[in-house]
């Protein structure tokens, strides 16, 4: 049986102010922090040792690891960075109020722009665009990898790249893995692990800060998964399942 943990960043500066975030490189906010540390402890705690870790290459998820990982006395194990595992890209909606968007749009529309499958928010614009087209970060890219958008479906199709490319080859040699990631990214990936289909992931949220983990077959099919709190693994009436993914959890996780 092999192990993977997949751990969302902790509270982002945008979850706190109701605003979409997508590519918009936030940091975390003082609870973020906490929710961190409390992620590596937790796992400090039940015995999870990791050999490689993977992330985004935004310093959300970046520093979600780094603290993770400082309280788990694992600092130095390899750490590997890929825009492949970055957030949806939410085009034009990045940084702007949530609520204000409802208000302009209709719910119904905010509705499917977030929660659906294959629906692609307003496109980024031309300066958007050029900002992440210029940032250093996205160097390798490719322009014709650079989204002006995202639906999860998008979003899943670059992930799983990195997932088969990467990630699989690791946990094939017996690698211990943790992927500290976005929640519309790791929703991609448990939609896959999980065979859920398209219209099944609407109310599927991945909360801030806590660890999930997944048990696997040598074929690398779920046996089961489980998120993990201070007492071991959360009981299953404790899962956040049709919580708001984008903001902020209030979820009291640790008792």
């Amino acid at each position: 049986m092999k192990k993977l943990v997949f751990l969302r960043h902790g509270e982002s500066l945008y979850n706190l102010e109701n605003r979409f975030t997508g590519w918009t490189d936030v940091d975390l906010t003082d609870d973020g922090y906490t929710e961190a540390r409390k992620a590596g402890a937790v796992l400090k705690k039940h015995g999870f040792i990791f050999d490689v870790a993977h992330t985004s290459v935004l310093k959300r998820a970046i520093r979600t690891l780094w603290i993770a990982l400082h309280e788990m006395d694992l600092v130095w194990i390899p750490v590997y960075k890929s825009w492949r595992l970055n957030e949806r890209h939410y085009g034009g909606l990045q940084g702007l109020d949530k609520d204000e968007v409802t208000e302009q749009f209709g719910e119904e529309q905010v509705h499917e722009w977030r929660r659906s499958a294959d629906v692609r928010p307003p496109a980024i614009s031309e300066e958007g665009h050029r900002g992440n087209l210029s940032d250093p970060k996205y160097a390798t890219v490719g322009k014709e990898n650079m989204p002006l958008s995202e639906s999860l479906l998008d979003t899943e199709k670059r992930a799983l790249v990195y997932w088969h490319e990467v990630i699989v080859p690791s946990i094939r040699d017996n690698k211990r893995v943790i992927i500290s990631a976005h929640g519309n990214t790791l929703r991609a990936l448990v939609k896959f692990l999980d065979h859920i289909p398209d219209d099944g992931v609407v109310s599927l949220n991945i909360p801030n800060g806590i660890p999930l983990v997944y048990e696997l077959d040598d074929d690398l099919n779920p046996i089961r998964h489980y998120y993990l709190d201070d007492e071991g693994e959360v009981p299953h009436d404790r899962i956040p399942r049709h919580m708001d993914m984008e903001d902020r959890e209030n979820w009291d996780w640790m008792g």
